[in-house]
């Protein structure tokens, strides 16, 4: 049912999020601190609106006249989508790591860029700076358990934002590459297959294929670029998982692939994404 006071597909996934934040801390026993998450949204959207003031500035500067582009920057969904990114799945023991995550993650659209695409996902390079450069930050793959209503809620509300954005293609391709792949090792190993579907059912490993790896603004504009994209990306997250053990191999796979959006855009040309109702 479509209510009729939400018209942009992004204020379903902030609803969205924000209800899957309301159920970990309600239903996983979440040690998630309320300021902190207001205090990541805070920092979110001042960024957001800071740099896209900055860069309406600087073209002023300039002379140029601002591109329709530069008028949307003002929007804050995108921002707010972010900080319920950060807040789901980024963990740290000191407030001024998850500010240092939140001011990168928006900082990178206007840096890391080729024309106006940013080729970054905000979110993941917010985490994997904030794993890297700070000696207090973590990601927990595990925090939702193996539930199966979990991983219906998130296909149930992934898959309605995926249909009104196009992007089933994406999360189809990586799904079913890295699914493909720990068939065959399963298979090879003799082991049973309760392992496999062990390994498969995983809350984070569908939050990440449903609402991060499928980020319109940020993946390849062709369809047939995407697949290809994302098939990488699952190799790569099966090569870090079972051959280097790395628990977030997911994120870590997206950070390092995420530059060959720009070559795939150039192999294979497409109008990029827009929001309808303005971009952020």
């Amino acid at each position: 049912m479509k209510f009729k006071g939400i018209r942009d597909i992004r204020d379903y996934q902030i609803l969205f999020l924000s209800l899957f934040l309301i159920l970990g801390i309600g239903t996983r026993d979440w040690t998630l601190r309320p300021e902190w998450i207001a205090l990541i949204i805070v920092t979110c959207l001042s960024t957001q609106w800071l740099l896209s003031q900055l860069l309406l500035v600087d073209r002023k500067i300039k002379n140029q006249q601002p591109t329709t582009n530069n008028q949307q920057n003002i929007n804050l969904r995108s921002p707010l989508i972010t900080a319920l990114g950060l807040s789901l799945l980024l963990r740290a023991d000191h407030w001024t790591t998850m500010v240092f995550a939140a001011v990168i993650a928006i900082a990178s659209k206007f840096v890391f860029k080729i024309g106006d695409k940013h080729f970054f996902n905000p979110a993941n390079l917010g985490i994997i700076s904030a794993l890297i450069l700070t000696p207090d930050a973590w990601v927990s793959p595990g925090q939702w358990g193996e539930d199966w209503w979990y991983g219906l809620l998130f296909a149930g509300t992934g898959g309605m934002i995926l249909k009104r954005v196009g992007r089933w293609d994406t999360t189809a391709a990586f799904l079913g590459a890295y699914a493909a792949l720990e068939a065959m090792r399963n298979f090879y190993l003799g082991w049973t297959w309760d392992v496999y579907w062990h390994r498969l059912m995983s809350g984070s490993l569908l939050l990440f294929a449903l609402f991060m790896v499928t980020d319109p603004r940020s993946i390849p504009n062709a369809r047939i670029a995407r697949v290809v994209w994302a098939v990488c990306i699952a190799v790569l997250t099966f090569i870090l998982r079972n051959y280097f053990f790395v628990s977030t191999a997911v994120f870590w796979a997206l950070f390092a692939l995420a530059p060959l959006t720009v070559l795939l855009d150039v192999i294979w040309e497409a109008s990029r994404f827009r929001w309808e109702f303005g971009d952020g």
